[in-house]
């Protein structure tokens, strides 16, 4: 009796700990204190990172087919990519088949467990992908400040279903956790560019992109060992999409300022030197016929 009594007091103690702890935290989500949070993501707390990546690898795992790797298979890839680096001359390079990541069989058992787990690369066909999109959006509602995930979500939306409409959606959720993303403002500007074709409209998001690229990416170092250097391909990207944007409004000249720009910063400048050296033609020729 003793202990039961016990018992149901350590429990009214842990339930009215529970209470305190969850209540500040209901009360600022209600009043808007902690804005994007869901209530799975105030009750996972700090994991709920953690929690958000998992979902997005899940969604890959089953884009995949399942066949995807572990984190033995990554560590195992990772030794073999260190010992290739460290005696080269052993490494067989492209003469080898290509096996995918899990290699050729260990043993007898692991060549005989394969027929029973995912063993070939394929890819969900069609709208099967839809599939994937809860792991995802479920992964963006826990973590509202990956901005990858949006980028991710709209490519599938855009590019694989055709969803223009709820790409957008996606995409206006995550710039009201992330204001000034200059991926997320370059992905709405896509959109009003390639789908909608609203050009003064995706002008002005792209102008945006830029002038919020150089805010975050011009204190960046070049190179860095954590990752946070420069994104010139992103750079290189919204002036791409400001060059088409102004040629097709027919502002050959704005369009030649860009197409200047993108040159500094470019994967291929030779080949944006030809295009530059055929508007500067075509604005010539248009000169001379005004004349």
């Amino acid at each position: 009796m003793r202990t039961a009594l016990l018992t149901m007091v350590l429990l009214l103690v842990l339930c009215f700990g529970l209470v305190t702890w969850m209540q500040p935290r209901h009360e600022a989500r209600l009043n808007k204190l902690e804005p994007g949070n869901s209530t799975l993501a105030s009750l996972l707390g700090d994991g709920r990172e953690f929690a958000a990546d998992y979902f997005r690898t899940e969604a890959d795992v089953y884009f995949h087919s399942g066949y995807y790797p572990s984190i033995f298979d990554q560590a195992r890839k990772q030794e073999e990519s260190d010992a290739d680096v460290m005696h080269p001359e052993d490494a067989s390079g492209g003469d080898q088949e290509e096996k995918g990541f899990m290699g050729e069989p260990l043993d007898w058992i692991d060549r005989f467990s394969r027929n029973f787990r995912p063993s070939r690369h394929t890819h969900l066909p069609g709208q099967k992908i839809r599939e994937i999109l809860p792991w995802l959006k479920l992964s963006a509602e826990l973590d509202p400040h990956n901005v990858q995930t949006y980028m991710i979500t709209d490519y599938w939306l855009r590019g694989r279903l055709n969803a223009s409409e709820e790409a957008e959606d996606f995409v206006r959720d995550g710039l009201k956790n992330n204001p000034h993303s200059p991926d997320l403002l370059f992905a709405l500007g896509q959109i009003y560019l390639e789908d909608r074709k609203d050009y003064p409209r995706a002008k002005n998001l792209l102008v945006a992109a830029k002038h919020w690229w150089h805010v975050r990416d011009d204190p960046r170092p070049e190179k860095s060992d954590t990752g946070e250097t420069k994104d010139y391909l992103l750079l290189e990207q919204i002036l791409g999409g400001l060059v088409t944007d102004e040629l097709a409004m027919n502002h050959l000249d704005q369009a030649l300022a860009y197409m200047k720009e993108l040159k500094a910063n470019a994967s291929d400048p030779d080949g944006v030197q030809k295009q530059i050296d055929l508007l500067e033609a075509k604005i010539k020729s248009q000169s001379a016929g005004h004349k």
